[in-house]
């Protein structure tokens, strides 16, 4: 494969060589036939002269230094700030001092993997990553929310295999009475990205009712009012009576997602895996009590403190007209 940059591949170079050298025709002539400056065909021409052929094939676009580059000792300190906090780019810069686009550079410098594809718990790539040029927001908030429910099993008294190891909690395995899950409805405003969610023993639709009405006093405590809900296509959601009246209450058109396309519910997603990376999975709990109870001050610190990247570095209130 040619060079990315080149405008000609190793044998038209050596084409030109042919008709410069061996043919003894004008450089210009030739340049001009092979669709290149006289600029360029001088060029090889010279190195030719000066390296032979071997002059011909390609070379590295790396400069042979680079005076401005980040120093090894602060890039290994982002490396390691990154591998601690498993945080973005914003919060790495926060920590460090390092601007946030020297971060970035200095990430994929070192290839390390987006947090996308890591264990929240223990950083290892357990996943690939998949991304899209194809984004989309409406344009205030309330326009549309989208929700969705979260599955996450219950932690029982004296913590679960991640506080204490699968060797050591092989036995729930064999207990007669499980524990069942815990079910987060999460609702998502599409344009600031503020978030209300609530835990509950199940995923019904008069369930999923209630937190859209609860949900919808939150926004409106703020300023917004709910014009548009999307989900997917869940019975709860798409047959439930509950749900369908909770929506006429607040006057809200309902729309769904292409069956097998998640991505259209982005926002909620996206939050999701927030949630457990952030929330569920950040610290190992010894009770599902504990991990409920720290489910409203994390809520309460991503909409006012977190900074989002999706949202040009500003917090989901920021972006709710006072």
């Amino acid at each position: 494969m040619s060079h990315a940059n080149a405008r000609l591949t190793f044998h038209g170079r050596c084409l030109l060589i042919e008709r410069v050298r061996q043919d003894r025709r004008p450089v210009s002539h030739v340049a001009k036939e092979m669709g290149i400056s006289r600029q360029c065909a001088h060029r090889w021409v010279a190195r030719f002269d000066a390296e032979g052929w071997d002059g011909l094939r390609d070379r590295s676009s790396r400069a042979k230094s680079f005076p401005t580059r980040t120093p090894a000792d602060v890039e290994a300190g982002v490396v390691a700030a990154r591998r601690e906090l498993r945080m973005g780019r914003d919060r790495i810069a926060e920590a460090t001092g390092v601007p946030a686009r020297t971060v970035s550079r200095i990430l994929a410098r070192h290839h390390v993997p987006p947090i996308a594809a890591l264990d929240p718990v223990t950083g290892a790539v357990i996943r690939a990553s998949k991304a899209t040029s194809h984004r989309y927001e409406r344009d205030r908030p309330g326009d549309l929310v989208h929700v969705d429910v979260k599955k996450l099993g219950r932690i029982p008294d004296g913590g679960g295999w991640r506080a204490l190891g699968r060797a050591a909690t092989g036995h729930h395995h064999d207990k007669p009475i499980k524990i069942g899950f815990d079910y987060v409805h999460a609702v998502v405003d599409d344009h600031s990205r503020v978030a209300y969610a609530e835990i509950h023993s199940d995923e019904k639709g008069s369930t999923a009712a209630g937190v859209l009405l609860r949900a919808a006093q939150f926004f409106a405590s703020h300023g917004v009012t709910i014009r548009e809900v999307i989900s997917d296509n869940a019975f709860a959601y798409r047959h439930s009576n509950d749900f369908k009246a909770a929506l006429a209450t607040l006057g809200a058109r309902q729309l769904f997602i292409k069956p097998h396309c998640p991505w259209q519910n982005g926002k909620v997603e996206r939050f999701n895996r927030t949630l457990q990376a952030e929330w569920a999975y950040r610290q190992p709990f010894t009770s599902n009590d504990q991990r409920a109870k720290a489910l409203d001050p994390w809520l309460d610190h991503y909409n006012n403190e977190r900074t989002h990247h999706g949202i040009g570095g500003t917090t989901p209130l920021s972006r709710v007209p006072s």
